[in-house]
């Protein structure tokens, strides 16, 4: 069974790189070693450059690696 996004003010949550690494407990470099190799959670890149996780995107990849362990 599939839960609703979390939503802020009617929008999808959308967590910070910072936000994204103190969640998961990691350093950022180790963030942006698994973008380059492709092992991170979808990213959004704004138009200013910042990176984004949609929170139900973040939920999915987490569920994904509890479903390969």
């Amino acid at each position: 069974m599939k839960r609703p996004p979390r939503t802020t003010g009617g929008r999808v949550e959308q967590l910070t790189v910072d936000q994204l690494c103190e969640e998961l407990q990691i350093a950022r470099s180790t963030f942006y070693q698994w973008r380059q190799v492709g092992k991170a959670p979808r990213c959004l890149r704004l138009p200013n450059g910042a990176i984004r996780v949609r929170r139900d995107d973040l939920d999915a990849w987490l569920a994904a690696l509890a479903d390969a362990a």
